[in-house]
């Protein structure tokens, strides 16, 4: 099972009084995740679910990916801004073996769940994507195969 994490792309600071859960994107964090989309569909990346973490900036981006892999989001309260590896776990038992899957959420829980499966100290930058390839899922163990960073979207604009 392939397991891909993508941390929602750029968005802006709250504004005074704006909820945190209520943050957008910026146009570069739209851009990007676009980009990112386009590399996706380059790589034959195919998915059997693409799960969004609650909070805007989270489901705008796993929204924008979607509709380029066409693949619908679900929402996913496991992947909000206490995701951590039992809540990965409840997710992946639900899905079936050898179906491939892309959580969209948030930092720094992102970086801390691929330490405990693979012991690999990466950050996941905005609008970043890591692939894990999964030997095990309960408890979640495997490698990390790639991590791209946001910056390499460029190339593709």
């Amino acid at each position: 099972m392939r397991l891909y994490m993508f941390r929602h792309a750029e968005s802006p600071p709250a504004e005074s009084g704006q909820r945190d859960f209520d943050r957008p994107l910026t146009k570069r964090g739209i851009e990007r995740t676009k980009y990112a989309a386009r590399l996706l569909k380059v790589l034959e990346i195919e998915l059997a679910y693409l799960y969004s973490s609650p909070l805007l900036r989270a489901r705008l981006t796993a929204e924008l990916l979607g509709d380029v892999l066409n693949i619908p989001v679900e929402i996913r309260e496991e992947l909000g801004l206490d995701f951590d590896i039992q809540g990965l776990t409840r997710i992946l038992n639900e899905v079936k073996d050898g179906e491939d899957l892309m959580c969209v959420g948030h930092q720094p829980t992102f970086s801390h769940v691929v330490r405990q499966i693979c012991g690999a100290d990466a950050e996941i930058k905005r609008g970043g994507l890591a692939r894990l390839d999964l030997y095990s899922i309960n408890p979640p163990r495997g490698q990390l195969v790639w991590l791209i960073q946001p910056s390499v979207y460029e190339l593709f604009e």
